[in-house]
């Protein structure tokens, strides 16, 4: 058996700098990624509070409550409130019975322009029994009225209705609600020959 002796190759002087180059570089491209990281955490300034129940109140009336798995607010930025787990919020009458409901898979509120967006399965649900379901809806708070763009499902208690509308305008207590192209079908009850969706 022939064993031949080991050789050692010199490399040429410009591989040296090529090889280290690319080392070079890759260690460079990685800095730089751990730099755009660090950059994103440092300016991102947020409070993440767990198991969250907000009341907002009047003249210690309370109108409102809202609850969620998770709330992030970004004090610096947007001044937003972001729920990204879902959100629940329960309206109450001057009586203190809950007169409507909102439920979402995700919700933005921005407190500098008063609008919140809701998104994914969300759904309304009214004291009477009528339901709204959309997959985006927002609320002003200012002008306080709900609207959206996308499609939208109104069922009324006791199946006496459906309508469909592609976008829609509507009040606070969704009582004066514009569809834009609603179709679908009413069954009046008593006087009201036309449909009063919520009462």
């Amino acid at each position: 058996m022939h064993r031949g002796k080991n050789k050692i190759k010199s490399l040429p002087l410009y591989m040296f700098f090529m090889i280290g180059a690319i080392l070079f570089l890759s260690c460079e491209n990685d800095l730089r990624e751990v730099d755009r990281i660090a950059n994103i955490k440092a300016e991102e300034n947020v409070n993440i509070s767990k198991h969250v129940t907000v009341i907002y109140s009047d003249s210690a009336r309370v109108k409102a409550e809202l609850t969620s798995p998770e709330l992030r607010e970004y004090p610096d930025s947007t001044g937003s409130y972001e729920f990204k787990k879902g959100v629940v919020i329960r309206f109450f009458d001057e009586l203190g019975k809950e007169s409507q409901r909102v439920k979402a898979d995700y919700a933005i509120q921005n407190s500098n322009t008063g609008l919140t967006t809701f998104r994914k399965n969300v759904v309304v649900n009214m004291s009477d029994g009528s339901i709204i379901k959309t997959e985006e809806l927002f609320f002003d708070e200012k002008k306080e009225i709900y609207y959206n763009t996308v499609p939208i499902t109104f069922d009324f208690k006791d199946q006496r209705g459906s309508l469909y509308a592609l976008s829609f305008t509507s009040d606070s207590q969704f009582k004066h609600i514009e569809g834009q192209n609603m179709t679908g079908f009413f069954i009046p009850s008593g006087q009201s020959q036309m449909p009063a969706f919520g009462k």
